[in-house]
């Protein structure tokens, strides 16, 4: 299974940048063991439209254009659910242990996601009740999927 991470807005050089690239390059590493093919990052500029529905709508377009064939959808949204890092870590390990080809995960703009596109997901997770910003949400699951991978791999990094 590819992971896939598609997010509005652009991480500019920085410590942000450089901690989600080295949450990726952990997960490449021991995800390979674990039948995970690889975790694209693609980065979507935001719309630039006046009013947020044509804001929300340019931006599903786009983030709609990158979607592969056959993928389950994840949406990072302040109204999803918490779920913990282990339940987290078994539905990557489901999926991935299914066959599916791709998870998606859809960092949406500060307009929020589509609804067209919340009705496609699978799994729409929350960092907890708080607003972060959209830079942080991206290391967070980064982080997450790292996570992820030591606890089906059975590694000591996650210690709950």
């Amino acid at each position: 299974m590819r992971l896939v991470v598609i997010c509005i807005g652009r991480l500019k050089q920085g410590p942000e940048r450089e901690l989600a690239e080295r949450y990726r390059e952990r997960f490449e590493d021991i995800g390979r063991k674990l039948g995970f093919r690889g975790l694209e990052i693609h980065e979507i500029a935001e719309s630039r439209a006046r009013d947020a529905g044509t804001r929300i709508a340019e931006e599903a377009a786009a983030i709609s254009a990158l979607l592969p064939e056959k993928y389950a959808l994840v949406a990072l949204d302040e109204r999803g659910k918490s779920i913990d890092s282990a339940s987290f870590a078994q539905q990557l390990g489901r999926w991935r242990d299914e066959g599916t080809a791709h998870t998606v995960f859809v960092i949406g703009g500060a307009d929020g996601l589509s609804p067209e596109l919340q009705r496609k997901a699978l799994l729409r997770i929350a960092f907890g009740s708080a607003t972060w910003p959209h830079q942080m949400v991206r290391v967070m699951l980064l982080e997450q999927i790292y996570r992820a991978a030591t606890i089906l791999a059975g590694h000591p990094y996650h210690r709950a």
